[in-house]
Order: C-alpha cells, then sequence, then structure tokens
C-alpha cells in the first residue's frame, strides 16, 4: 500500500475516534444533566408537616416536621403565630414516627399526654436556605417555607445560645403572609371534642 493509501485509512481511523471520543462526551455531559436534575428534584421535593393542639394537663400545641424518616418535634406552650414580632419558645421533645402524623382523639386518663389531641394546622414545607434538614437541624438553624392551611409562608426554627439542647424558638418571617397582632384561635370546639373517641396514641404524646 502507497504512503496516501496509509495516510488515508490513518485518518478516517482518527476520525472515526473522533466520533467516538464526541460521542461519549456527549453522553457523559447528558448523564450529568439528568443525575444533577434528579439530585435537584430529590432534594426539593416537598416534606410534610403537623401541629397538633394537645389538651394535656396544659394546654401546648406539637410542631412537627417530617425529617429522615421520623416527626422531628417541639412542643410550643404559646402555639406558632403569624406575627413577626413573636418568638415563641419551641421545646424540642422525642422524634415521632410517622404514624402519628395526623393523629386524633382522646388519649385515656392513665396515659402519658391524657386528654384531647386535634390536628391545627397541617400542610407540606420546602427548604428556604440549604438543601438538608437534618443537616439545618444540626446545625441550629431551620429556614422554611409553609404551606398550611393556617401557617404560610417562610419561617425560622432557631436553636437557643446557652440555653441547652432542647430550647429552641419558632418566628414568623416578615413576608406577604405576617400578620401583625395576629392571635392564635383554638381547632378544639365542643362539637369536635363530643365526636373524638378515646384513642392511644402510637407512641407517647407530647
Amino acid at each position: 500500500m502507497s504512503d496516501s493509501g496509509t495516510s488515508g485509512v490513518a485518518k478516517r481511523q482518527l476520525s472515526t475516534n473522533d466520533q467516538v471520543l464526541a460521542g461519549l462526551c456527549c453522553y457523559e455531559r447528558e448523564l450529568k444533566l439528568v443525575m444533577t436534575s434528579k439530585a435537584a428534584k430529590t432534594r426539593l421535593k416537598p416534606t410534610r408537616f403537623l401541629v397538633q393542639e394537645h389538651h394535656a394537663r396544659q394546654l401546648h400545641y406539637d410542631f412537627r416536621l417530617e425529617v429522615a424518616g421520623v416527626l422531628k418535634s417541639w412542643a410550643l406552650p404559646k402555639g406558632p403565630s403569624l406575627d413577626p414580632a413573636d418568638k415563641r419558645l419551641a421545646v424540642m421533645v422525642d422524634d415521632h414516627p410517622l404514624e402519628y402524623f395526623a393523629f386524633e382523639g382522646i388519649i385515656p386518663v392513665g396515659q402519658y399526654g391524657a386528654g384531647a389531641v386535634v390536628v391545627w394546622d397541617q400542610g407540606q414545607y420546602d427548604l428556604l436556605e440549604g438543601d438538608d434538614p437534618l443537616e439545618a437541624l444540626n446545625g441550629g438553624k431551620v429556614v422554611i417555607e409553609l404551606h398550611g392551611e393556617t401557617l404560610r409562608g417562610g419561617f425560622v426554627l432557631i436553636k437557643m445560645k446557652g440555653r441547652g439542647e432542647k430550647n429552641w424558638l419558632l418566628i414568623k418571617k416578615k413576608d406577604g403572609h405576617g400578620r401583625a397582632g395576629w392571635t392564635l384561635s383554638p381547632a378544639l370546639t365542643k362539637e369536635k371534642e363530643a365526636a373524638l373517641k378515646e384513642k392511644t396514641p402510637p407512641c407517647k404524646a407530647h
């Protein structure tokens, strides 16, 4: 074979290799885009929140966020608020199982947390800062947007410095959903209480 023939074959081989490499690069770019898109969708997937009104020995409200397969929970003596000026104490309590979500009933006398429990609000939430709620919790600050029937817009859960591991504050962010002078209205009415049945929760009620 002449030198010119050999050169032509080599050029064709180089051209084919270039096409293969170009195809691989294109595939890798598309795969990266797909994986990035899936990761973003996973991070942005909304999860649930719940507020229960608990008429135990002392009335309080339980604020719960679905995180890592459990309900991270805080007891709010005064309940949540839509007024950004209010800084509501939120005492972290034990994690609750997901089965506790939307629990309503009257916990029998003699059991822990005896009294009526009703759902005050529920919905979904998104993180406004970061993409891992567990990491945010470990860092002592969780910034979220709530999509409930009553609680809407941005909220901040922040651990109080120098007050131990359990004392947090729940604060409404200043946005279009804030309501100056807002007051909480209980969900439990006489009619609703009459319709409740005695029920044992799937865990200790806080």
